[in-house]
């Protein structure tokens, strides 16, 4: 009986430990991988204030291609951004700096190889999403952008995900998902605050940028984002 109840005791220490590690990885974003190299921190950055960490979930956090059932509460029908960012639960608000300033212009090539400048899509909001393939959380918020994308028109908002990955990787990835949005790839020669490499190294990934119709960052995010949280910055005030 001793051995038994030494086991079972085992046991539910592996639990605890998995799912403390499941929560903090969706927490932190997808910060190392095996075939990226170790980045140098941009000390221009100023450092952000890490939320507290949320509590554990009973189960392991589940990839899905359907959007997420249990959501966050609709916001109220007049909110601030500060009324967003203090309701964050699996995200925190980075690159602070930037908010209010216009948005560094580029041009990105997509998985067709058409080019892409940010500045052709002033007047219209625009949401940055750097993600890759093997990031976990880049999986997990997928399908809340997927249904972002079918639930706002296109005359209204932008959205870009960019990946450093291989385009034939990032092409099957997207077939395979669904990924209704347009994908473009970094090539490495983005300005500051973007590029994969740079904010990899800094603030891991999925990490967003909201651009207002005048091309000013309103906010920046890294870790998940749900469908709702997404909806309620873009109508923030």
């Amino acid at each position: 009986m001793a051995e038994k109840n030494k086991w079972q005791h085992f046991g539910v220490k592996i639990t605890t430990f998995t799912i403390v590690i499941s929560v903090a990885a969706i927490m932190a974003g997808c910060k190392r991988h095996p075939h990226e190299p170790t980045q140098t921190k941009d000390l221009n950055e100023p450092a952000t204030t890490q939320p507290e960490a949320p509590k554990a979930d009973t189960e392991h956090p589940k990839i899905d291609t359907e959007p997420a059932k249990v959501d966050v509460k609709p916001a109220p029908a007049r909110f601030t951004l500060s009324d967003v960012i203090r309701a964050a639960r699996y995200w925190r608000p980075v690159y602070t700096s930037w908010y209010g300033r216009a948005a560094p212009d580029f041009a990105l090539p997509d998985l067709a190889g058409k080019e892409h400048k940010l500045s052709d899509y002033r007047g219209k909001d625009v949401l940055l999403i750097f993600w890759a393939t093997w990031c976990p959380p880049c999986q997990m918020e997928l399908p809340h952008l997927i249904e972002l994308r079918n639930t706002t028109g296109e005359n209204k908002l932008v959205m870009l995900g960019v990946s450093n990955e291989k385009a034939d990787v990032v092409q099957k990835f997207a077939d395979d998902r669904g990924i209704n949005y347009t994908i473009l790839l970094d090539q490495g020669n983005m300005p500051q605050p973007f590029g994969f490499r740079r904010i990899y190294s800094m603030t891991g990934v999925p990490c967003s940028f909201f651009i207002d119709a005048q091309g000013r960052i309103k906010l920046a995010t890294s870790g998940l984002l749900s469908l709702s949280e997404m909806k309620a910055v873009l109508q923030a005030e």
